[in-house]
């Protein structure tokens, strides 16, 4: 017989550790979850640190929506060097001469950094996630390939420089460290930041430190560690998951049905939505969680007009054994 396999479904906040791909944290939660439905809402990269947005089972469904949402980074942007990943796991190709640094004012970082709030086009990191004809980036990189990626648009919406830019020197040159705080749209490589500042100010950058703190409503300190997770595994406690119809509440205007409602919208039925029921503001197209009397997240219903059709289902949580 196999291992028994769990149908318990949720959202699971993880505080990524460094050195650890968003996969290894995938893959481990699906052991302690006892279940392959396991994905997440957004890569990090192994040198990244905090939020991970994972689903389990159903939820997974819900992780399409999360994907999409504003996010905050902590960052260090370290000027004086440009690494062939924009990162501090990269080769250097570009450390900047000397004495080049000592006319960079704390006025000239911060306009810099300004060039980079609002809506860009910004050209992605060569060894990003993206794929090109089927293959990542990266992987493409790795194969010895030129790859040079076209740019997007993005929205910055805050880039705030966090306390004094410390100075320093390593055996490849001087250094000017900058802590930054950003939020961003989905998409924004915060790296590809610390590239562009680089550039403009003319002595190379790259990123030495990043961290995830927040995506949407969700936040860093509601977070459990990876270490947590597996000693709560160890013991063999059950993961603790946010229900996913509080989740979805918080993503979508919530809509409770009843019984009859609810039969009829998994029968793919429409349902009236009579004036005032849901909010003026909410526009055709708008899409709501629908909630059952019992306070399972039945599905997404789309609003048209005066009724609403679900488009997205959310089965009830049982328990299976799995076949042998």
């Amino acid at each position: 017989m196999k291992s028994p396999s769990s149908t318990a479904s949720g959202i699971l906040l993880v505080d990524k550790p460094a050195g650890h791909t968003s996969h290894d944290v995938v893959a481990r939660t699906r052991r302690l979850a006892c279940t392959r439905k396991v994905g997440h809402a957004g890569t990090l990269d192994p040198m990244a640190t905090g939020l991970l947005v994972l689903g389990v089972n159903s939820s997974t469904r819900l992780l399409t929506y999360v994907v999409g949402l504003d996010k905050e980074y902590l960052a260090t942007v370290r000027l004086g060097a440009a690494t062939t990943t924009d990162d501090a796991e990269g080769e250097l190709v570009q450390a900047a001469p000397a004495g080049s640094l000592d006319g960079l004012t704390p006025d000239a970082v911060a306009r810099a950094f300004e060039t980079q709030h609002g809506t860009i086009v910004q050209v992605p990191s060569s060894v990003s996630a993206i794929k090109v004809d089927g293959k990542r980036a990266y992987a493409r990189v790795r194969a010895g390939e030129d790859v040079v990626l076209e740019g997007r648009t993005v929205t910055i919406s805050e880039v705030e420089l966090l306390g004094e830019a410390r100075r320093g020197e390593t055996d490849d040159g001087a250094f000017l460290d900058v802590d930054v705080r950003v939020v961003c749209s989905s998409g924004t490589y915060i790296r590809a930041i610390a590239r562009d500042v680089g550039d403009l100010l003319g002595v190379g950058g790259h990123l030495t430190a990043l961290r995830r703190t927040r995506i949407g409503p969700f936040a860093v300190p509601d977070a459990r560690t990876l270490d947590d997770l597996l000693e709560r595994g160890e013991r063999g406690e059950a993961l603790e998951l946010l229900d996913a119809a509080d989740v979805a509440s918080r993503l979508f205007p919530r809509l409770d049905v009843d019984a009859a409602e609810a039969t009829a919208l998994g029968h793919g039925q429409r349902i009236a939505l009579p004036e005032g029921r849901v909010p003026a503001a909410e526009a055709d197209g708008v899409l709501l969680a629908a909630v059952t009397p019992a306070g399972r997240l039945l599905g997404l219903v789309e609003r048209r007009g005066s009724t609403g059709k679900s488009v997205v289902n959310f089965p009830p949580d049982e328990y299976q054994e799995a076949q042998p």
